[in-house]
């Protein structure tokens, strides 16, 4: 199988051979006949799949070989395909698809999120934009100044859809949908098909195909996973010793918190280690900064937050490390996904204080396997050291129970009976919506 068998035009074959690629992946080669047939979709998969070229291949030859209708609007342009993400990061990943695919064809498209001037992105909207990439919370602000013309999309993409109901866009997704024609192609994507994702399906899709590449949360088998229980005082030590020991390059680092993250990068500088740190604080020119530097390699360790847990996209990333565990199982395993991609071989290493025995416990449960365990030399951990409760996560579980899974600060689904309603935004910089009504909107399903 070839990209020239699916169906795709010489242009976007010539594009994708370019980058390198040969072969669709198993996603690719289920998902491209089925946009192209303009049929919707329900797609799973798991990270380094091959995802995004799985809808962008597809939507850029749909919209090449259709001119689409014309418009006399003396204001903006309309848009012909909306493509949704959750985060910074992933949009401009994703907008870097659709150019880098597209070169050879006659389509303009644009990405915009928030954290970044607004002017700017309102004098492209002027413009012929027959693709926007964009996360929720800046959509909304162009509708609301008026800025942006939605009224003639064809397609409408989801990606990370789970990740984005879990971070608190579901009212901002919904408002959305009502703005857009009735009439058109939906594309969802998901790596962990919750209860939530599958509302929100009802509610958008028309007779969709179900795609599923991979069991839900399920590890790549090319990622070597790995354990060093170690004292919580000892765990920046141990880390520098491992980087320095084993002389790793581009090292991607988890931390729970924005706060811990700027911390471990100066800790680290201290061992002259260079590190920067990636998260919802930083301004968006740092963070794009920072990303530039590890992705050419000149920037030895990225501490992120779990804002970059999904959207990475680093070709050959050999080294991930858990400093903190995650509060919430899933995101080890999208945590991971950033390494051992399209085949490549990964090395997902996690450091793990008494504190977290519980957090490892359900992430072993999760991925249904035993995650290898081993000590340092030097690195003993003192069994005197009894576990503390994590500030502002899940505490331990007492009276042998205490498996409820808590996602720290983010905010309950729509069917809490207490939705909270946070003004402040979100470590994607787009606004956090208000509370929302039981039930989606249908106003966006097609008929």
């Amino acid at each position: 199988m070839s990209f020239s068998n699916l169906g795709l035009s010489p242009e976007i074959v010539r594009a994708v051979t370019e980058r390198g690629y040969d072969k669709p992946t198993p996603i690719q080669t289920q998902a491209i006949p089925v946009v192209l047939s303009g049929g919707d979709i329900m797609a799973g998969a798991q990270t380094g799949t091959g995802k995004t070229a799985s809808f962008t291949l597809p939507l850029l030859h749909r919209l090449s070989a259709n001119k689409g209708i014309s418009s006399n609007s003396h204001g903006f342009p309309p848009i012909r395909a909306l493509i949704l993400t959750p985060t910074r990061e992933l949009a401009a990943q994703v907008q870097e698809s659709v150019r880098d695919y597209g070169k050879y064809l006659n389509l303009n498209s644009m990405v915009m999120f928030g954290g970044v001037s607004i002017g700017p992105q309102k004098q492209k909207l002027r413009t012929r934009v027959d693709i926007l990439v964009s996360t929720p919370g800046r959509l909304l602000d162009h509708v609301q100044q008026g800025t942006v013309n939605l009224s003639r999309v064809e397609v409408l993409v989801l990606d990370e859809a789970d990740r984005m109901l879990d971070m608190g866009f579901i009212n901002d997704i919904r408002r959305i949908l009502s703005l857009l024609p009735k009439q058109r192609q939906n594309l969802l994507f998901f790596a962990t098909f919750s209860d939530k994702v599958k509302t929100l399906a009802a509610g958008l899709l028309n007779n969709p195909t179900m795609i599923e590449v991979a069991r839900r949360n399920v590890t790549a088998a090319t990622i070597s996973q790995k354990v060093y229980h170690v004292d919580r005082e000892r765990k920046r030590q141990l880390l520098s010793h491992l980087i320095r020991e084993n002389k790793w390059y581009q090292v991607l680092v988890f931390s729970r918190t924005k706060h811990g993250a700027d911390r471990l990068v100066k800790q680290l500088g201290e061992d002259r280690i260079q590190a920067l740190a990636i998260h919802g604080n930083k301004s968006q020119g740092a963070r794009t900064h920072a990303l530039a530097k590890f992705k050419d390699g000149t920037l030895q360790v990225l501490v992120a937050t779990d804002i970059a847990a999904r959207g990475l996209d680093i070709s050959e990333l050999p080294h991930v490390i858990n400093y903190d565990l995650p509060n919430v199982p899933e995101d080890y395993v999208h945590r991971i996904g950033r390494t051992g991609r399209a085949g490549a071989e990964g090395q997902a290493i996690s450091l793990v204080c008494v504190d977290e025995h519980h957090l490892l416990a359900d992430i072993e449960t999760l991925i249904e396997q035993r995650l290898p365990k081993e000590m340092v030399d030097g690195f003993g951990v003192n069994p005197e050291i009894k576990a503390e409760p994590i500030p502002n996560g899940r505490k331990p579980p007492s009276g042998g129970g205490g498996n409820q899974r808590t996602r720290r600060s983010a905010p309950k689904s729509a069917s809490s009976k207490s939705p909270r309603q946070p003004s402040s935004r979100t470590a994607a910089g787009d606004k956090k919506p208000g509370s929302s009504s039981p039930t989606p909107r249908r106003s966006g399903k097609r008929r």
